[in-house]
């Protein structure tokens, strides 16, 4: 039975539709058709804001034919075979029917099915003349039916043949308005608000949330067509999203959010308790995975890694080193639910990881000149806001000013240049909760532009940073503030002024006390940007940050968080000062145990750097110490093998240092021997338990340098 629901899985305006079996029985073929038929039909009580004729018209020409299958399964008689060879080319029609229903009646993808009309219209005349084909073939002497139903179905077939499926005539004007509206833009003229709202009038756009709805659908169909390598398709959808959100901005007073799609990801929390988080990485690129498929010898992969693998002429599984049958790449939805689930229960955002969707360095250029144009009436617009609008307009300013400066760097550019950052800092002394995280969300995005990092502190934010860092009204405003710390510190100059400021580190180990694990990371890492400066270092080991640090390594279940937190340490290590901090509060066993045990790679190569340098500032004590736990050597070597080059550099000394120990010992010589021969057991081991492809591809590094994920909100 053909089950099909809108998907994710499935892009917009493709029908991916497939040939019954050929060992299908009559009955069951019969039973998928019918219910094909009324799925179809179905969508009558559906809402078609444009293409309203094509589809009704289909839909009356596949109600009859419901009629005639619905007669033919109750005479239960035995269908002969070029009947069912006909069915079979009618399901796959019907399928791809179905599939343009949905797509015409998405929710959020109005505008875009408005700019393709004349596409989509040709869809409906081909896909019902591929009906009329194959009735014309259908033998209906030889299906025993009454004559009446077989009228009918001739009457479809001429029907069928004669019918005018073309571009709709209001559809046609409204689409012409629309792009009258983008030439305007292009030619850096405001377009009339009136115009705008009758173009989001006919399409049924009557509120904010319908408006950014759209503007998500068509964000995710640039990634895809940039995926493609489409042009023209990213310049329109483009305009349409500069377009889309100058609509937002100017037209919608009333902020009503509504997420249909947070129920959609529950999983069982008992069932997710019992999963290992490793099996949720792409065992290619051992990141998160964002989009899992499951290939012909049942492996799954992210998407974007096992397509990079068969492009490079790749014909064997990663993992198992067969040979894959097919180059087929089956979504699985189920895993993606539950890594989906995953994230939400622990504070991880997945757009972080999408490499692809959220490549931002194409965004520096804008994808079309209209949609450049509209940015900057759009940023104007907000500036005006800001500065003369009411309490609650600036509060809605902040916010649209956070979701465009989200992911898109000209964005960050326009809005900087018009002089947005000044008033933003001013918002961060709001009395209202949701105009402070909304300003500390703005200004996070605004710093990571590096001309943002200078205004925002060339301005004096650094102060209001601070005070909503450490009293802000909600944690999420207070890792905000961690997060925008970070992104200033990565300037050489401002890692001194924020060191010397008296609140900064305090609010920061605060933070780390009180915040959720997204709280927590965010402090964590700006805490390690701060050490960029040297200086900065007594002030943090002062702080007592050294046993927090260490309880979060010993009792946290989140990777990222030990990971980052033994970065930290590692980082203090480095100074004679900051490795008999450590070394006081005992943190050497949890040390080697962390190492064993870690499943994290970048938690293992903190480890590796914080124990060489205790080694080479805590003298013999802690190098015996070491040297003593045999443990050591097998992970060591582990990371040697399958660690990254830098990874294996640190493992490679940290050995040579307890080497040198154990040949200067004079009562160990021959265990020196022994342990010899077990580092080249645990090395030929960590060898085979390469994966079979990977031994014999030659393969580039999989492992990239790390880098910090800060949880920035929306």
């Amino acid at each position: 039975m053909f089950q099909n629901s809108i998907s994710s899985d499935r892009r917009i305006l493709t029908f991916p539709a497939v040939h019954p079996c050929e060992a299908i029985s009559p009955a069951t073929l019969l039973a998928s058709l019918i219910d094909l038929c009324r799925q179809i039909c179905n969508h009558q009580l559906k809402t078609f804001v444009t293409q309203k004729r094509n589809a009704r018209e289909t839909i009356r020409q596949i109600g009859i034919l419901l009629i005639f299958f619905e007669e033919l399964r109750d005479m239960s008689d035995v269908l002969p075979d070029s009947v069912v060879l006909c069915f079979s080319e009618l399901h796959l029609t019907f399928q791809k029917i179905l599939f343009l229903f949905e797509d015409c009646s998405r929710s959020n993808a109005k505008i875009w099915i408005l700019m393709k009309s004349q596409f989509v219209a040709t869809q409906f005349w081909v896909l019902i003349r591929a009906l009329a084909t194959a009735l014309d073939v259908l033998p209906l002497n030889r299906i025993d039916t009454s004559d009446e139903v077989k009228e009918l179905v001739e009457l479809v077939v001429k029907q069928a043949r004669i019918s005018k499926f073309g571009l709709d005539k209001d559809d046609e004007l409204t689409m012409k308005r629309l792009q009258s509206i983008l030439l305007q833009f292009e030619k850096r003229i405001e377009p009339d608000l009136t115009a705008i709202k009758r173009v989001l009038s006919y399409l049924e756009i009557r509120r904010w949330s319908d408006c950014n709805k759209e503007i998500k659908f068509l964000e995710e169909e640039i990634d895809f067509q940039y995926s493609d390598l489409k042009e023209r398709d990213v310049q329109i959808l483009s305009s349409l999203v500069g377009f889309m959100s100058y609509s937002r901005l100017t037209l919608f007073e009333a902020l009503d959010f509504w997420d249909k799609n947070q129920t959609d990801i529950k999983c069982n929390p008992e069932t997710l308790s019992c999963l290992n988080p490793q099996d949720f990485r792409c065992p290619i690129s051992l990141e998160l995975m964002i989009d899992p498929v499951t290939v012909s010898t049942g492996q799954t992969y992210d998407r974007a890694s096992i397509q990079k693998w068969l492009s490079a002429g790749n014909l064997l599984c990663p993992k198992t080193g067969e040979r894959l049958t097919s180059s087929e790449l089956v979504p699985n939805t189920s895993l993606k639910k539950l890594i989906h689930q995953f994230c939400v229960d622990n504070g991880i955002s997945l757009a972080k990881f999408n490499a692809r969707s959220h490549d931002i360095t194409r965004t520096i250029i804008p994808g079309s000149p209209a949609a450049a144009e509209a940015m900057k009436f759009s940023s104007e617009y907000l500036l005006r806001q800001l500065v003369f609008g009411t309490s609650t307009e600036k509060n809605k300013a902040a916010y649209e000013i956070r979701l465009l400066a989200k992911s898109n760097i000209f964005n960050r550019s326009c809005l900087i240049k018009v002089g947005i950052i000044p008033p933003l800092l001013n918002l961060l002394s709001s009395l209202d909760k949701s105009t402070q995280e909304n300003a500390i969300a703005a200004v996070l995005k605004l710093s990571k532009h590096s001309t943002g990092k200078i205004l925002v502190v060339e301005n004096g934010g650094l102060a209001p940073i601070l005070s909503v860092l450490k009293s802000g009204f909600c944690l999420e405003s207070r890792q905000l503030a961690a997060a925008t710390l970070f992104y200033l510190s990565s300037v050489k100059e401002y890692r001194k002024l924020i060191g010397e400021m008296p609140d900064a580190i305090t609010g920061l180990i605060e933070l780390i006390k009180e915040g959720t694990t997204c709280g927590k990371k965010n402090a964590v890492v700006a805490i390690f940007g701060l050490l960029l400066y040297p200086k900065n270092n007594k002030t943090v080991l002062n702080s007592g940050v050294v046993p927090i640090l260490l309880d979060i390594i010993a009792t946290s279940v989140n990777d990222e968080l030990i990971s980052d937190s033994l970065a930290v340490i590692a980082a203090l290590a480095e100074s004679s000062e900051g490795s008999t901090t450590i070394l006081h509060a005992s943190a050497l066993p949890l040390l080697i145990r962390t190492l064993n045990s870690a499943t994290s790679s970048p938690g293992k190569e903190y480890c590796v750097s914080a124990l060489r340098s205790l080694c080479n500032h805590g003298g013999e004590e802690v190098v015996a110490t070491l040297a003593g736990d045999r443990s050591i050597a097998g992970s060591l070597y582990s990371i040697v093998t399958e660690g990254s080059a830098a990874a294996g550099k640190k493992a490679r000394s940290l050995l040579k240092i307890l080497h040198k120990f154990r040949e200067n010992d004079v009562g160990v010589n021959s265990a020196v021997d022994q342990e010899r021969s077990l580092v080249h057991l645990v090395h030929s081991l960590s060898l085979s338990s390469l994966p079979l492809a990977f031994r014999f591809s030659h393969l580039h590094v999989l492992i990239e340098q790390r880098q910090f994920k800060l949880c920035d909100g929306n």
